[in-house]
């Protein structure tokens, strides 16, 4: 593994054990057994290296939209959508990093092809689904933005104990509900 991809391992690994605010160029450096110099070699500054570990998770979200068990389309599309909330739970503080984008750096191309690619994803299961009769008369687009935007919002409160009394579960399957019927 080269110093870039052995900085970014081990931004990620601060990122799962302390958080993102333990994610930090001197401590990245530190954890890699570089200078503290290093990861301005490999990156611009805090921004890039965090959206370098943030295409990871978007990345592994794709995958978990990319890799559902053949089926129904509405099938696969309600698997894909319990997976985001399970990767939330999951993954919570990389999750909670991709979707910072106070602290990301908004000119990454890989950054920004591999958010879309994920939401792509996501939104030809909807398509899909639509196909097969599911809500034909709504654009494909606000579709996936709309229930893209509950699934954040289930998971994000869900991460913060935002959701009363409900578990985290019953409050995703009263969602999946809503959309569904």
């Amino acid at each position: 593994m080269d110093t870039r991809e052995r900085l970014i391992s081990s931004a990620t690994t601060l990122l799962t054990e302390e958080g993102v605010d333990a994610v930090t160029l001197r401590g990245i450096a530190k954890a890699t057994g570089v200078s503290h110099g290093a990861p301005l070699r490999h990156f611009a500054g805090r921004a890039q290296l965090l959206s370098a570990v943030a295409s990871n998770g978007f990345e592994a979200l794709r995958h978990r939209f990319d890799d559902l068990l053949p089926g129904p389309p509405r099938e696969r599309l309600l698997a894909a959508c319990r997976g985001y909330v399970e990767f939330s739970r999951d993954a919570p503080s990389m999750f909670a990093l991709m979707f910072r984008h106070d602290l990301l750096d908004h000119e990454d191309p890989v950054l920004a092809r591999l958010t879309t690619e994920t939401f792509d994803s996501f939104s030809e299961l909807v398509a899909a689904a639509q196909h097969e009769g599911w809500r034909v008369d709504t654009d494909v687009k606000a579709l996936t933005s709309a229930l893209w935007s509950a699934l954040y919002g289930v998971a994000e409160l869900g991460l913060w104990g935002g959701t009363g009394n409900a578990s985290l579960i019953e409050t995703l399957e009263t969602t999946l509900e809503a959309f569904f019927g």
